[in-house]
């Protein structure tokens, strides 16, 4: 079964951290974005992270979140993606989902909810 389950949401105060995980299987994924959806607003991308480590981030985010993928052996396959998330504000606040970017597959996403 071809899919990628995300984990780490939770509750944390403004400036706080928190660090999301993104699980692949089923299928040879070698690029893995992260994107979110606040409330009320479009899915918007937040970063993506390439087999070979390139990496793009959104301007909004770009010094407070870093993308980071996994050590496997076979380097084409990403089995796993990191979104370390620090300096969190309130408007970072949405469902974080993970999407395979050639696969155009998409996980069921988690919440993350930071408080003022």
């Amino acid at each position: 079964q071809v899919q990628l389950v995300e984990s780490g949401g939770g509750l944390v105060q403004a400036g706080g951290s928190l660090r999301l995980s993104c699980a692949a299987s089923g299928a040879t994924f070698s690029a893995i974005e992260w994107y979110r959806q606040a409330p009320g607003k479009q899915r918007e991308l937040v970063a993506g992270i390439s087999f070979d480590r390139t990496t793009n981030y959104a301007d909004f985010v770009k010094g407070r979140f870093t993308i980071s993928r996994d050590d496997a052996k076979n380097a084409v396959q990403i089995n796993s993606v990191y979104l370390q998330m620090n300096s969190l504000k309130p408007e970072d606040t949405a469902i974080y989902f993970c999407h395979g970017r050639a696969t155009n597959i998409w996980g069921q996403g988690t919440q993350v909810t930071v408080s003022s």
